[in-house]
């Protein structure tokens, strides 16, 4: 029996999954986890051989979505293997799950049939992603950001006053004009708007 670990912060999605995949005779699934941190907790405490693991997850300061808690669950349990399973198949979102050290990555609307015959070769030690975004995710590159910017750019999502990301960040307002300055000039943007946009549609926040 292959064990698997469903997380996703939607219960119903997480329940047909699960619901889904207890139809094949091979696959069991052990837990379910509806947050970032839930899901290293969950996986940590029953070992799945097989985690499918949403993006947008809520999360904390440890554990921020479900890439960080791929890379966790990895480093912990090298032998469990972990399929990105995510609504936006953003290359940003692809090489930074790889980077974590899953090895699938799908998007939502994959057919059931491909979902388990994902599970199967991953468990059996085979990668799994989707060639169109693989193909994508080499010609966008890395993310140009460094870790400070990417986090300053993610505070200012909605729009908020630079004083708000000043406190959220724990940086001065200069330091954070300074970052938002060089995120939007990277990324050849003419607005802090923009630069979030941008940043998110190719997976960098």
């Amino acid at each position: 029996m292959i064990r698997v670990l469903v997380a996703d912060d939607q219960a119903i999605i997480a329940e047909a999954l699960a619901a889904l995949l207890r139809t094949e005779s091979d696959l069991e699934v052990v837990a379910l986890a509806h947050s970032a941190a839930d899901s290293v907790r969950r996986a940590s405490d029953v070992r799945p051989d097989v985690v499918l693991m949403d993006v947008q997850m809520p999360g904390t300061a440890d554990c921020k979505d479900g890439i960080e808690a791929t890379a966790a669950i990895v480093a912990a349990q090298p032998a469990t293997r972990v399929i990105v399973l995510t609504t936006f198949g953003r290359p940003g979102y692809l090489r930074r799950a790889m980077e974590a050290g899953a090895v699938g990555f799908m998007v939502k609307d994959a057919s059931a049939d491909r979902l388990v015959d994902a599970i199967r070769r991953v468990s059996a030690g085979m990668r799994v992603v989707d060639p169109a975004l693989a193909a994508a995710s080499l010609s966008i590159g890395p993310s140009p950001l460094t870790e400070r910017e990417t986090e300053v750019l993610a505070a200012a999502t909605g729009g908020v006053s630079t004083a708000a990301i000043a406190a959220a960040t724990f940086l001065s307002e200069g330091t954070v004009r300074n970052h938002l300055s060089a995120a939007i000039g990277k990324l050849g943007a003419v607005s802090r708007a923009e630069a979030v946009r941008i940043a998110t549609e190719n997976g960098w926040l």
